[in-house]
C-alpha cells in the first residue's frame, strides 16, 4: 500500500468517520484512498467552512474533527478556522497538501511554509517526511488535539510522500486516558473557603461543558443552594430554568447581573479561562477559586487566590461530597432580589409587535417554538448579546456561540455540522446579513447533503455591532453600511426555500411551519436594533438595587 492508504487506514483505526474540505492535485492519492474507505468525504465550497464544520464536530463530540485542503491558498483559508478551534477549545485536525519535498517539479509555485504559518495557531504542526511514521504522527496529533485544553493540530502530507510505497506499519492502541483528580488538600481548602462565604456565586465556563461535569455541577448547586451564572460558552450546562440561575455574563461589567457579582465575596470559577471574554472584573476584596483542568493564566483582571486543578467533574463531585452534610450559612437575599430584577427585565417588551421585529420579540418567539433539545447555532453580531440575555438554554450545547475568537461566518457551517451529528433534532442558524454572506456559498453544501435546516438572516444592511460601538464612542456613523442581495431569490438559486418576513406577528408561525418541513429554509428577517442602548447601554448602568 502507499502512504495515503496507510494514512486513511490509521484514521479509520482512530474512529474518524467524516472529513470535510476542498482537495487539490496534491491530495489526489489521498482522495483515491478515501474513495474505497469507510470514511465519508464531504466536499465544501470553501476551506474555511470545512474547518468550522470540523471544529464544531469536535466541540459537540469531544472527538477530533478532520478537514482537508490542498497547499498554498487552500491551507491559508484554514487559518481562521484553526484559530476558532484553538481559542474555543475544540479538537480539530487539518490535513494539508504540499508539493513534492524530495524533487521539485515547479519551483516555488504556490509554496508557502504552511507548518510555520500554522504553528502559532495550533497545538501541534508537523510535515510528514517519511510514510511509515504516519500512524505514530496521527496518534500523537489526535492525542494532543483532544487532550485538555483541546485545540487544533496540523499534518502536512507532501505529494511525493503521499504516493510512496510503505510497509504494513503497526497501528497504535486507542484508549481513553484518565485525567488526574484534584489534590486532596486543594479540595479541603476550597471547602473551607465555601463554608466561610456569605454571598458565594458559581461561574460556569466553556471547559465545564462536558457531560459528566454538567451532572456534577447540577448536584453541587442542588446540594449547596448556591446561585450560578455562566459565560456565553457555558450556557446550558445546567438547565437555565433552575431557580438558582442568575443569567449569562454577556458583558464584562455594568449589567444587572453584575450587581450580584459585585456583592459576591466568593466566586467559584469552573471551566473559564482568560481566552474567553471576561465575565467579570475581579475586585481585590473578592476571593476567586479557579477550578479547571489547567492552572490559571493570570492577568490584571483575573488573579485567583486559590486553585483546584484536575478533572473538573471529579473536583465538583469531591466538593459536593464534603459540603452536602454541612449547614451552610449563605445570605442569598440580595442575590434573590437581583434574580427577580433580571426576570422582570426578561419579560419586558417581548410582545412588541412593531416592524421590523425587535430583538426581544425575535428571541422570545424562537425560544417558544424550539423544542427543549432543539439547537440554535449563532454567528457573531449584535444579536448574540440579545440571545445570551433572553434565550434560556434547557440542555447542554443547545445554543452554540463562539466567545473566544468570536469570528463572523461560522454560524452556517456550525449549524450544518450540528444537523449531521444530530439528524433528528431541530436546528436553527441565526446570522446577521454581514456574517451570513461570509460563508453563504455553503448553502449549496447544505442542500446537496439534504439537511433539514432553518436559517434566519437578520437584515440591518450594515455591521450593526460595530455601528453600535462606534456611536457609543461618540463618533459619527461611518463606513459600516452595505447593500444586500434579495435573500429569498438567493436561497432559491441554491435550491433552498426562501421567505421574507413582512409582519412581526407572522414570525412565530412561519418558523414553526418551516421547522416541520424537509430541506433547507432561509427566512429573511428585517430587525430593529434601536433598543441596543436601552438594554445594553447607559440606561442599565448603576441601577443596582440596595
Amino acid at each position: 500500500m502507499n502512504a495515503s492508504q496507510l494514512f486513511v487506514k490509521a484514521l479509520e483505526h482512530e474512529g474518524v468517520t467524516h472529513i470535510f474540505g476542498v482537495p487539490g492535485e496534491e491530495n489526489l492519492d489521498f482522495l483515491e484512498a478515501l474513495r474505497t474507505s469507510s470514511i465519508t468525504f464531504v466536499t465544501t465550497r470553501h476551506e474555511q467552512a470545512a474547518g468550522f464544520m470540523a471544529a464544531t464536530y469536535g466541540r459537540l463530540t469531544g472527538k477530533v474533527g478532520v478537514c482537508l485542503s490542498t497547499l498554498g491558498p487552500g491551507a491559508t483559508n484554514f487559518t481562521t478556522a484553526a484559530a476558532h478551534a484553538q481559542l474555543g477549545g475544540m479538537p480539530m485536525m487539518m490535513i494539508t497538501g504540499q508539493k513534492p519535498i524530495r524533487k521539485s517539479k515547479q519551483g516555488h509555485f504556490q509554496i508557502i511554509d504552511t507548518v510555520a504559518m500554522m504553528r502559532p495557531l495550533t497545538k501541534f504542526a508537523k510535515q510528514i517526511v517519511e510514510g511509515e511514521t504516519i500512524p505514530t504522527l496521527i496518534r500523537e496529533a489526535i492525542r494532543r488535539a483532544e487532550d485538555e485544553r483541546p485545540g487544533a493540530v496540523l499534518l502536512e502530507l507532501p505529494e511525493d510522500i503521499a504516493a510512496e510505497e510503505v510497509g504494513d506499519a503497526p497501528l497504535f492502541p486507542v484508549y481513553k486516558i484518565r485525567r488526574p483528580a484534584a489534590e486532596e488538600k486543594a479540595i479541603a481548602h476550597a471547602v473551607e473557603l465555601i463554608k466561610n462565604a456569605k454571598r458565594p456565586l458559581l461561574l460556569i465556563g466553556a471547559a465545564a461543558n462536558r457531560k459528566l461535569t454538567a451532572k456534577a455541577l447540577r448536584e453541587f448547586v442542588d446540594a449547596t443552594g448556591m446561585y450560578f451564572f455562566t459565560t456565553q460558552m457555558g450556557k446550558g450546562v445546567i438547565d437555565e430554568r433552575h431557580p438558582q440561575y442568575l443569567g449569562c455574563a454577556a458583558l464584562s461589567s455594568k449589567d444587572i447581573l453584575h450587581c450580584a457579582i459585585e456583592q459576591a465575596d466568593l466566586i467559584i470559577n469552573v471551566g473559564h479561562d482568560v481566552i474567553e471574554k471576561p465575565p467579570f472584573f475581579m475586585k481585590s476584596n473578592q476571593t476567586v477559586i479557579h477550578v479547571n483542568y489547567l492552572p490559571a493564566e493570570v492577568d490584571p483582571i483575573y488573579f485567583p487566590q486559590w486553585q483546584v486543578i484536575g478533572d473538573i467533574g471529579n473536583a465538583m463531585w469531591q466538593l459536593t461530597e464534603q459540603l452536602k452534610e454541612e449547614t451552610l450559612q449563605f445570605d442569598n437575599e440580595y442575590t434573590k432580589k437581583i434574580k427577580g430584577e433580571i426576570e422582570q427585565h426578561l419579560i419586558r417588551d417581548v410582545e412588541i409587535a412593531t416592524f421590523p421585529i425587535v430583538p426581544q420579540r425575535l428571541v422570545s418567539d424562537i425560544r417558544a417554538v424550539m423544542p427543549e433539545d432543539g439547537i440554535v447555532s449563532l454567528d457573531n453580531g449584535m444579536y448574540k448579546l440579545w440571545f445570551t440575555r433572553y434565550y434560556k438554554a434547557y440542555q447542554q450545547n443547545t445554543i452554540l456561540m463562539d466567545n473566544a475568537l468570536a469570528t463572523m461566518g461560522a454560524g452556517l457551517p456550525a449549524g450544518m455540522m450540528v444537523k449531521m451529528v444530530y439528524p433528528d433534532r431541530k436546528v436553527v442558524v441565526v446570522a446577521g446579513d454581514g456574517g451570513f454572506m461570509m460563508n453563504s456559498q455553503d448553502l449549496e453544501t447544505a442542500v446537496r447533503l439534504k439537511l433539514d435546516l432553518v436559517i434566519i438572516v437578520l437584515v440591518d444592511n450594515g455591521y450593526g455591532m460595530i455601528d453600535w460601538k462606534q456611536k457609543g464612542a461618540g463618533m459619527e456613523s461611518y463606513s459600516l453600511q452595505f447593500g444586500n442581495p434579495d435573500f429569498v431569490t438567493y436561497a432559491q438559486a441554491y435550491g433552498a426555500h426562501g421567505y421574507r418576513l413582512e409582519k412581526t406577528e407572522e414570525f412565530k408561525g412561519l418558523l414553526q411551519s418551516v421547522l416541520g418541513k424537509k430541506g433547507v429554509h432561509l427566512i429573511e428577517v428585517p430587525i430593529d436594533y434601536r433598543q441596543n442602548d436601552i438594554v445594553f447601554g447607559e440606561e442599565l448602568k448603576k441601577v443596582c438595587p440596595m
